[in-house]
């Protein structure tokens, strides 16, 4: 329970956090914004294939558990050879490598140059995405996904085009912003976890105060332990509300319900 809870945490937060920042990168429709913050949320679960009983690492069973160990070795080397004088005495495996902002930006990149090597190579890096979020928010997130790309994929097409030729366009659209979404997903991960009272060392290598690897917190008194009640009551109804809030039209919708409300109100 306590693994799901912080996911469903994670993968909402990328959610949130991808229909924030999807009109900065010029997304503003919702065939355009729906499939960016899913992939935002998907990829929000990533750094936890660090650990064998995190969401990405039990996805596709013994293949995603193979990927999870060798993370987790390859995470622990990284660690021994790079501790400074006053980090922990640790294996390094978990919260460590694939927690910090330089795994987010150089898996964004790697996501981001796939688009010079073949449209369907995009696709495969979306629907990822899209899987892991289903996997831990329902798949409530397939169907408004797989409705928002039918949309855009043959709704916006031209006349005269062919649903290959309006597919094409689809896949090049994704493969701008894939990048952004994977990069983007992972540091979303990174700044939840520095909200626990475990934090994350998200800045590494840098060193500070004698560790590479200083795990980012809030103060005391407001850092919350995984699925508390601080999580349960106040974090994920935030995230539930700003997800629907976000979305596009969303506000102008609930500013007219108020209006209407109100207007109801005065003459009753």
């Amino acid at each position: 329970m306590r693994r799901t809870m912080m996911g469903r945490s994670h993968a909402l937060s990328g959610w949130v956090v991808g229909l924030a920042v999807a009109p900065m990168v010029g997304l503003t429709s919702v065939a355009e914004v729906v499939p960016f913050a899913a992939a935002t949320a998907g990829y929000a679960l990533v750094p936890d294939l660090d650990h064998p009983g995190g969401s990405a690492s039990r996805l596709l069973g013994p293949v995603t558990g193979l990927i999870s160990s060798a993370i987790r070795t390859f995470s622990g080397v990284l660690y021994n050879l790079t501790k400074g004088p006053r980090d922990e005495d640790s294996t390094g495996k978990h919260r460590h490598a694939t927690h910090t902002l330089a795994a987010a930006i150089g898996l964004g990149m790697l996501a981001a140059s796939l688009g010079d090597r073949g449209k369907w190579a995009v696709l495969a890096v979306a629907a990822t995405g899209l899987l892991l979020a289903a996997h831990v928010l329902g798949d409530w997130i397939l169907i408004a996904v797989l409705g928002a790309t039918a949309y855009s994929v043959l709704g916006t097409a031209l006349p005269g085009t062919t649903p290959a030729d309006a597919l094409q366009a689809g896949l090049s659209g994704i493969g701008g912003w894939i990048g952004v979404a994977v990069g983007l997903g992972m540091f979303t991960h990174c700044l939840g976890d520095s909200l626990t009272r475990s934090g994350c060392p998200w800045l590494w290598p840098l060193p500070i105060r004698g560790e590479t690897w200083y795990e980012i917190r809030l103060p005391r008194m407001l850092r919350f332990s995984t699925n508390s009640w601080v999580e349960r009551l106040v974090v994920v109804p935030v995230l539930l509300a700003g997800g629907v809030l976000l979305l596009p039209g969303a506000l102008e919708i609930v500013e007219q319900l108020f209006n209407s409300t109100s207007i109801w109100l005065a003459d009753h």
